[in-house]
């Protein structure tokens, strides 16, 4: 991985699509939208959509949308054609849309950039619009509004829009920089995954005292020297993915949680680049995923 590469953000948070932002105000732009046959449809089911070749999603026309789906504008692909998502719910029949749908986690890492950046928005989006149909105010019914990118809430008037969380996701290097932290989750044990550390940002938190409190509680170790390293949106359950290098200072005192977290390990290059490489024991996160990026960009220096 070259200094460009590293330096360049994820394939999911390029910002390949044109979100056009300012036409979600527009009166009726959804049904002028499906009404046209230059428009093109990403039907997502949770986390799913489907392909229609190899590392290329599968964009289909309105009408052939049967399924009792929710829409929203995605935006306007590079020929200036519109783009919708339609949500399915996690109950309906994906295939009578849509086809086999293959989930985010495998197809990030495979579709161009431009592709990967449409999934990763509709993903974030269609769960928001199944999930967050009434008000948290007062209960009420919230509508659709702006192309699908807000609720009104017909009781008390309340607009709300889609939540995003922010957390840290760390990759902690011995003082030396010829090793690496990472740590197992109790999730991962039987199939020998290891991972960056992640957390959530708390209230009143900054993103600086978030990696220190996380890794402290996570790991055992204090760090220093932190540097941002990129971000990518992952819609499990709605986040956004800060993801960082760092120091440990007393890497002596590196130990699990032994709650989240059951064990800790550094591990030497030539363990790592063998895990990318799918061999030997250890199990990495795909490349899908900004942990991935994290592990990646350490190894090449």
């Amino acid at each position: 991985m070259t200094p460009q590469e590293l330096s360049r953000p994820p394939a999911s948070v390029a910002g390949a699509l044109h979100r056009a932002g300012a036409e979600r105000f527009e009166p009726g732009l959804i049904g002028r939208l499906r009404a046209d046959e230059h428009t093109r449809v990403l039907v997502v089911q949770d986390d799913r959509a489907a392909l229609q070749a190899p590392g290329r999603l599968r964009f289909v026309a309105p009408r052939e949308v049967r399924t009792n789906a929710r829409w929203a504008f995605l935006g306007r692909d590079e020929a200036g054609a519109g783009v919708l998502v339609a949500a399915l719910p996690s109950d309906a029949t994906a295939a009578d849309d849509a086809g086999d749908c293959v989930s985010l986690r495998t197809l990030g890492a495979v579709l161009p950039a431009a592709e990967a950046d449409t999934l990763v928005t509709a993903v974030c989006l269609a769960r928001w619009l199944h999930d967050a149909a009434f008000c948290t105010t007062c209960g009420e019914r919230a509508e659709l509004a702006t192309a699908g990118w807000s609720r009104l809430c017909s009781g008390c008037g309340r607009e709300h829009f889609p939540r995003t969380d922010p957390a840290v996701i760390v990759a902690v290097a011995s003082r030396d920089g010829e090793r690496l932290l990472l740590g197992q989750n109790a999730l991962w044990a039987a199939e020998g995954g290891y991972s960056a550390f992640a957390g959530f940002v708390e209230a009143g938190e900054g993103l600086e005292a978030a990696v220190a409190r996380e890794i402290q509680e996570e790991a055992g170790v204090q760090v220093t020297d932190l540097r941002y390293r990129g971000s990518q949106a992952w819609p499990y359950p709605r986040s956004l993915m800060l993801g960082f290098e760092a120091t440990a200072i007393d890497e002596h005192n590196a130990r699990p949680d032994g709650e989240e977290i059951v064990r800790v390990r550094w591990f030497a290059r030539a363990e790592l680049e063998d895990a990318l490489a799918g061999e030997g024991p250890v199990r990495l996160p795909g490349p899908s995923s900004i942990a991935h990026r994290l592990i990646a960009g350490w190894l090449a220096g």
